[in-house]
């Protein structure tokens, strides 16, 4: 059978998806406005994605690897991980996704253990681990895209905290730069001691968000949309306070930010291409309606100043790669004119994920086109692969470094 193939993915239709951007990507209608939030590309169990081979024949992903991995991923990538290690996704976030924490590996296969051992459904809600693996995560901006990453550094969270009133009372608190204490005290604060803080700060900042007076540099914006999307009557949402606290990044189109175990961030908005460990363990810190368990979120949260680092990419000739520490993945993109090609050769199972344009992908005298609609091809070790741009184009392509 040969060594490429077109790769179906699978759809998110979470509720803060925007309804545009990966539809035109699958160039599928939308008339209804339904939410697309997320298209998955791997092996994990909640992404049931074929492969189609150029002969017609399919059959699922991860039913594929599982019947030669060895073969398919390489020794040393087999060895490591046993399968694909990585997940590829398109994202399109329209409302602000939840404040969140990842595990470390450690963590996580630690944790996992102790809620199988506690009797806790997998598919309940109150389960905070859904797997054994760490979840390293690195997105790169299709456009403007902003975010909340890491806890701002001491000069600017002392800034920040003593120029809005409302929060003034936190500057004693972070007297020592004690990030630990503030977050603590934020987190476990009584939720109408929550509501009592914030909403002066609500009333001051709302009636500017509603007339568009805030620019979405300022905290404030994040901080009034967070309320009105998941603030309860009676019940205001923690989470604002980490609106403040974090550092609030805008990454430009092409521009990358990694985020490792024990960093906190929430995506705010705007379309990104991304990757990460295969992993679905996810801690909730607020502007969310799933569960949130304070004391592991505090157990997981590293409370410590963050510079944010702005990946631009290493550049050679029409490929970037965006370098990591995580070993499980290893993202580049081919910007490719017309008529160009790039040649290269694989040692271990590869995803594509175009998202402008149209290329060929050929392998030893088998070939496949991808282009808007079947944006997505899988790639296996074996013969040279050239690819070809039909017309101008985009191609992310995600790979494990060094295998």
């Amino acid at each position: 059978m040969a060594n490429i193939g077109k790769l179906t993915g699978t759809v998110k239709h979470y509720d803060w998806g925007g309804a545009v951007f990966i539809p035109a990507l699958l160039d599928v209608s939308n008339t209804e406005n339904k939410p697309f939030a997320e298209y998955w590309l791997g092996v994990h169990p909640q992404a049931d994605c074929k492969i189609v081979f150029p002969d017609g024949n399919n059959t699922l992903f991860r039913d594929y690897i599982n019947a030669n991995a060895e073969g398919l991923l390489g020794t040393n990538v087999y060895k490591q991980f046993g399968s694909v290690p990585f997940l590829l996704k398109a994202l399109d976030v329209n409302d602000m996704l939840s404040i969140q924490v990842h595990p470390s590996k450690a963590a996580a296969e630690k944790d996992f253990a102790a809620e199988n051992a506690a009797g806790v459904p997998l598919d309940s809600p109150q389960r905070n681990y859904k797997d054994t693996n760490h979840k390293p995560e690195l997105m790169v901006a299709m456009g403007d895209f902003w975010l909340l990453h890491g806890f701002r550094p001491p000069a600017s969270m002392k800034e920040i905290i003593a120029g809005v009133p409302e929060l003034e009372f936190l500057l004693p608190v972070f007297a020592d730069n004690n990030y630990t204490a503030v977050y603590q005290l934020v987190m476990e604060m009584p939720a109408e001691e929550v509501n009592r803080r914030l909403e002066p700060l609500l009333a001051r900042i709302l009636p500017l968000y509603e007339s568009g007076k805030i620019s979405k540099s300022n905290p404030d914006y994040w901080a009034a949309k967070g309320h009105l999307t998941f603030s309860k009557p009676g019940k205001t949402d923690r989470g604002i306070f980490s609106v403040y606290l974090f550092n609030l990044v805008e990454v430009k189109q092409g521009q990358a930010v990694f985020q490792d175990a024990g960093v906190p961030h929430a995506y705010l908005f705007g379309q990104n291409i991304e990757i990460m460990a295969s992993s679905d363990n996810v801690l909730r810190g607020g502007l969310t309606n799933k569960h949130i368990d304070v004391k592991e979120l505090l157990k997981h949260t590293k409370c410590e100043p963050t510079y944010p680092d702005i990946l631009k990419g290493e550049k050679t000739g029409p490929y970037t790669v965006y370098k990591t520490p995580a070993p499980e993945f290893e993202l580049g993109s081919f910007n490719l004119k017309k008529g160009e090609s790039a040649s290269f050769n694989l040692v271990t199972t590869e995803v594509f994920l175009l998202v402008k344009g149209a290329v060929t992908v050929a392998s030893g005298g088998s070939t496949v086109e991808v282009h808007i609609g079947e944006p997505s091809a899988v790639l296996f070790p074996g013969n040279d692969i050239v690819l070809t741009a039909i017309e101008d184009s985009l191609v992310f392509k995600a790979t494990v470094p060094g295998a």
